[in-house]
This record gives C-alpha cells, structure tokens and sequence, in this order.
C-alpha cells in the first residue's frame, strides 16, 4: 500500500506566508515608534545638558554666552567645556574669525552633543561640523544690532528680545519673564545642501519683501512660492556649529515650529525651530528643563515663549 507524503499544501504555505507578513506589518510602525522614542530620548537629554551646561557658565561669567561675536563665533564654541569638550575648546582661538586657518581643526569637528540622532545628514562634507542645537534670539526679526546711523533702513528696529542676541550678553536678571517661560536652545533641521531642491521644513528662504515687524515677516514666508528656485536663500543649514549665524545656530520665535524660514534684506530674520520628531520640536527652556512644542501652538503663544523681557501671558507648557 502506498502512503501518502505529509507537508503543507501550496494553498496553506500561501496562507502562512500572509500571516506571516500581516505580523511583519502590525509589527513595524511599533518597533520604528520604539526606535524614534530612543532618539527623541537622546535629543532631549543633550538639549538638557547645553541648558545644564549654560547654567553652569553662567555661574563662571554672571552672564549668557554671546550671541554673537566680532568673528562671528558661537555660543556653542563657548559651550564646550560644558559637554566634555576641554581639548576642543583649548584650541578655539576666539580672537581670530571662526573660519580663520588657526580654528579650521574646530570647524571640522563633529561634536555628538550638537547632534539630534532622528534628522538625516543630507550636507556636503566640506561644509564642518553639524548642529541641530540653536541659540533662541527672540520673537523680533532684526539679525544683528540695531543701526544708530538714522539713514540705515534698520534705525529704530527693535533689538533681538532672546537670551542669545548681537553685541551684548545676557544676564538671568534681564529674563523677566522668568526663566520657566523663556526658551533658552531649540531643535532645527539641518538642510538639504542644495539649492537645486526645494525643502520646506529645512532651508532658508528668501521671499525678496522687507517685513517691518513679526507679522509682515511670517505672513511673507507663508505665502511665497517655494517652488521658485530664485528665492532660495541658505540650503547648507547646520554647519559650521562654530559659526554664529540664522542659519548655523541661532533661531528666532516669529514662525511656529516646523514652519518655513526665512531671511529678508537688509538684514531681518524669521527662522525657526524643527524636527524630525512627529508634530513639533523640543525646546529647553532657561530654567534647565525640556519641552516638546507642538507645530500647532498659537503663534502669539510661540512668540511670548521666544521673549525674555515681553510680560506676556503664557500657559503651562
């Protein structure tokens, strides 16, 4: 007598091979969710120690980090004791321009702590250290000092009202508004690297209007076309860290997080903070502690959270 062979049929290997990737399928958004909870995890606690570490110079100095320097260095360069970088910042020389020969070593320098693990490095390589870590500058658009020259188009603009601003420094005593309800450091993408492309949550635009104030700048950087490549403005955004710039580690408080940026002449800034973290960015506020910021919340509310000294009325946040 013959027997019959066991084994699947073509019709239940088929069958088990569903299921199989109906499992794949339920299975991967949880393990991808789990992977980007890590690295938002990550970005937290290193926007955490810049804010710790701002903290402790403050202590040292009784003031805030320039916001900007005659040669154009950063807060970061100043930050680096404050996140184990001693030997870097040796050999910073902070009295000759951040791209001068003597701090091109510097400017190459990949520093983990300034790196956000969830955005996509998408830079040419030449470009130098990355950053997703941005100095607040406040809620107005002026990019450097105001001008005292009453000819200058810029004479009488508001100066920068964040914590890292042009010329002078801050002091704990000059936030008013209180430490809890200022932001201190935020999260932004880095660029695509190209001004062939066109990337609305990364670049930085140029609509070509001259906005007065807050609301002209973001109601222009809203209704522009990005879709022109003439009005492409900054595409290598997030390199050099060692260079103070809206486009390298400084941001503002005029559009809501995730929202485009933009840079108007002469000279009047409206960048923001962003992530790849779905729906909104995380901020430090200078009180030490982390906050995630919705891409919905109240622009007003963004700004009053972008100023130090406004006496607005802010929710918990």
């Amino acid at each position: 007598m013959l027997r019959a062979k066991k084994g699947f049929t073509l019709v239940e290997l088929l069958v088990v091979i569903a299921i199989i990737g109906v499992l794949v399928a339920l299975l991967l958004p949880a393990v991808q969710a789990a992977r980007e909870a890590a690295r938002r995890m990550s970005c937290s606690n290193n926007l955490k120690q810049l804010a710790l570490g701002i903290h402790n110079y403050h202590d040292s100095y009784k003031a805030f980090p320039f916001g900007t320097t005659n040669g154009s260095i950063s807060y970061l360069a100043r930050m680096l004791p404050y996140v184990e970088q001693t030997p870097l910042y040796d050999r910073v020389d902070f009295t000759a321009n951040y791209n001068a020969a003597v701090n091109q070593p510097v400017l190459n320098t990949n520093v983990e702590a300034f790196l956000c693990p969830s955005d996509i490095d998408k830079l040419p390589l030449n470009l130098g250290g990355r950053n997703n870590y941005y100095g607040n500058s406040g809620s107005n658009i002026l990019f450097g000092a105001p001008s005292t020259n009453p000819s200058n188009s810029n004479f009488g603009m508001p100066e920068c009202n964040g914590v890292f601003i042009p010329v002078r420094v801050v002091r704990f005593a000059d936030v008013i508004d209180g430490t809890s309800n200022t932001a201190c450091i935020a999260e932004k993408l880095k660029g695509d690297g190209t001004n062939g492309i066109a990337s609305e949550e990364s670049d930085t635009f140029q609509p070509g209007t001259y906005p007065a104030n807050a609301d002209e700048a973001y109601r222009d950087c809203r209704a522009m076309d990005i879709t022109d490549l003439s009005k492409q403005g900054v595409s290598n955004v997030g390199a050099p860290w060692i260079y103070s710039y809206h486009s390298t580690s400084r941001y503002y408080h005029v559009t809501p997080p995730n929202g485009r940026s933009c840079m108007y002449p002469p000279g009047r800034i409206a960048t923001t903070a962003g992530s790849r973290h779905p729906g909104g960015a995380q901020i430090a506020l200078c009180d030490g502690s982390v906050r995630f910021i919705p891409e919905t919340v109240d622009v007003l509310i963004w700004r009053a959270i972008g100023s130090r000294d406004g006496n607005e009325t802010i929710p918990s946040l």
